[in-house]
């Protein structure tokens, strides 16, 4: 009689939990919605900066690939309205890899690489004029691939790549147009990284030193400042915490709304479109619906009233020009 080995319950318990496993895989349905807009009326480009003032929001400078194209112009985008205008051009020299930033009812633009050198000049954007004033120039090292935000009336840069790779920050007065040093950020040296604010707090993390990914992630409290015994960099939850995170990666973009942070696209061995929620109040993160559009990296990301944007980057040697809002809160419209 042929025999016939059974197979032990915790066995057959094993191979029902792989092929559930498995099926959730194939099927993960997360949170929310992304909607193509109105594509950006510039040049393709990636490696851009972006700021909002009031309800609008800017996009400019970066580069296409060709290494005599860096640009200086700028564009506004009405969000209500889905269109672009083209506004007055950064002074200067064209560069990517630069940063910006709002205080008020102006905005501050600078550093970056024009294709020969970094770059250190700065200056002042008045939408009430259309006008574009030099400053002070930043107070570190000429750089690229820095971060910056505004928190409290003050502006902050600080990391990036000045040959070497940095960890260093400043604050900018625009009051007294003035730079100072403040304690670096905790943790590793980083380029490529990015930044995000929250109430009263910035957040910034992500980014590489030496083609290593990093992993920390950190809560900046200007208030602390004020304390000569204090440390602003508070440590948050690492980004590779939980087994299931996937966030450490470089080049990627970042929004708020409605009291949350959101991290859009990047690079981590390759491009990649997944997305994922920060909640300060718990220092969690959740995974959403990876953006609709191509995966990439280098991308422009801001939010206005409440509603979050990606536009520009690039995959390889492909440029974008196309620009899509998220909606957190949405099922996945495949019809979108």
């Amino acid at each position: 009689m042929k025999q016939v080995k059974l197979l032990s319950m915790a066995a057959i318990m094993g191979l029902i939990g792989l092929v559930a496993c498995n099926g959730d895989d194939e099927d993960d349905d997360f949170l929310g919605n992304w909607i193509e807009q109105s594509e950006f009326e510039g040049i393709r480009r990636s490696n851009a900066v972006s700021f909002v003032i009031g309800d609008i929001a800017y996009v400019g400078t970066g580069f296409n690939g060709d290494e005599d194209e860096y640009y200086q112009d700028f564009w506004r985008y009405d969000a209500r309205q889905n269109f672009w205008q083209r506004v007055d051009s950064l002074p200067g020299v064209g560069r990517s890899a630069a940063v910006a930033f709002a205080i008020g009812d102006k905005a501050y633009v600078g550093l970056g690489f024009d294709g020969d050198d970094e770059l250190r000049d700065f200056y002042e954007y008045d939408p009430a004029t259309d006008e574009w004033t030099r400053i002070s120039d930043f107070g570190g090292s000429a750089r690229r691939n820095a971060v910056a935000f505004a928190v409290n009336g003050k502006g902050y840069v600080g990391t990036g790549d000045d040959g070497n790779t940095l960890k260093d920050f400043w604050e900018y007065d625009p009051a007294s147009d003035t730079w100072t040093q403040i304690p670096s950020l905790g943790g590793g040296k980083r380029e490529n990284s990015l930044a995000f604010v929250i109430g009263n707090f910035a957040y910034v993390g992500t980014g590489s030193d030496n083609g290593a990914l990093e992993l920390d992630f950190w809560r900046f409290d200007p208030t602390i400042l004020d304390d000569p015994d204090g440390f602003p960099w508070i440590r948050m939850t690492d980004l590779d915490e939980e087994d299931d995170y996937e966030i450490i990666r470089e080049s990627s973009s970042a929004f708020t709304m409605n009291g949350l942070g959101y991290v859009v696209t990047g690079v981590r061995g390759s491009v990649t479109s997944s997305v994922w929620e920060y909640d300060p109040v718990t220092d969690f993160w959740t995974e959403k619906t990876p953006l609709e559009g191509a995966a990439r990296r280098d991308a422009v990301a801001f939010s206005v009233n409440e509603r979050g944007f990606i536009a520009t980057g690039r995959t390889g040697s492909s440029y974008f020009d196309d620009i899509w809002e998220f909606e957190p809160f949405e099922e996945e419209d495949e019809d979108d």
